[in-house]
């Protein structure tokens, strides 16, 4: 038995209007493709499922029956129409997208918020990385899309700025740099050290450029939370470097003092990473607007 979508449709034309003369206008069709299509319709099935009278046309048991299934086929047809128009405009699926710690932890939650609750059958999935590692991601076509520092090289790719992440040293207020408002990264290579846990994405950027100067930290504690963080520096266990915007939310509560970091790398925005805004599906179109992202290429 072969029937189509289109087979369905018009029988349930027929069944609602009485006729077949009814029915046909009511698909669009002219009355000999209408009968004709019955026809082959009641042949494909072998039983007669509409029984002819002078007046119209009324459904046998099994005419009754294959209504019934096709209204639930065509409903889930339209079911599964919305369903999959929901992906291609950005509500429904999975979005993959690599973050630095500092877009994780500070960029991303307030501005996904509403983005999300508009979408309540979309999923994002975030994953942290560094920088770097998301640059190669993103040019080797595994994901689509990042948000990284603009530190990294990122040749062949789209930056475009979204944010500002500078980086800042931490101390507590009566140790190593008191009066002052400046430090390079140099300065603190000597110094008792309050980090991240290994696997973080801020920190392992920071140790990268320790080892590039060949001088590794002198780390005393690792912690896993920026606050945790800022509490052991603010108690003199060591010096540390954290997102501004981090020590401007705990710098009164652990009595901190700020410093602004001269290194090139440590003065840097939050931008998003792409290859080719065409090439983005839709739903991280969507999704790169809203986080400030634009069409033109930089």
């Amino acid at each position: 038995m072969r029937l189509d979508l289109a087979d369905l449709q018009l029988f349930l034309c027929i069944v609602d209007a009485g006729s077949i003369s009814a029915g046909a206008v009511s698909a669009n069709l002219a009355l000999a493709s209408a009968s004709e299509r019955l026809r082959r319709i009641e042949g494909a099935v072998g039983v007669t499922l509409l029984d002819r009278r002078p007046r119209g046309v009324v459904t046998t048991e099994a005419g009754e029956a294959l209504a019934r299934h096709a209204r639930l086929i065509l409903k889930q047809q339209e079911v599964l129409k919305e369903e999959l128009q929901g992906f291609a405009v950005g509500a429904r699926g999975t979005l993959h997208l690599y973050a630095n710690t500092a877009a994780l932890i500070e960029f991303l939650p307030s501005r996904l918020a509403p983005w999300l609750s508009e979408r309540p059958h979309l999923r994002v999935e975030l994953k942290e990385r560094t920088s770097t590692d998301i640059v190669r991601t993103v040019a080797s076509g595994l994901t689509e899309a990042g948000v990284i520092s603009d530190a990294v090289r990122v040749d062949g790719l789209q930056l475009q700025p979204v944010a500002t992440d500078h980086l800042v040293l931490i101390t507590a207020a009566d140790r190593f740099f008191s009066g002052r408002k400046k430090a390079t990264f140099s300065d603190i290579l000597d110094l008792p050290f309050v980090g991240l846990f290994q696997g973080n994405a801020l920190q392992d950027h920071i140790d990268d450029h320790a080892s590039s100067a060949g001088r590794p930290l002198d780390l005393r504690i690792r912690v896993k939370t920026f606050e945790g963080l800022c509490e052991m520096v603010g108690q003199g266990v060591g010096v540390g470097v954290v997102p501004q915007d981090i020590a401007r939310r705990y710098r009164r509560r652990y009595s901190l003092l700020v410093l602004g970091l001269e290194d090139d790398w440590a003065r840097r925005q939050l931008c998003l990473c792409f290859k080719e805004w065409s090439g983005l599906t839709g739903p991280m179109q969507s999704l790169l607007t809203h986080l400030g992202g634009r069409a033109e290429a930089m």
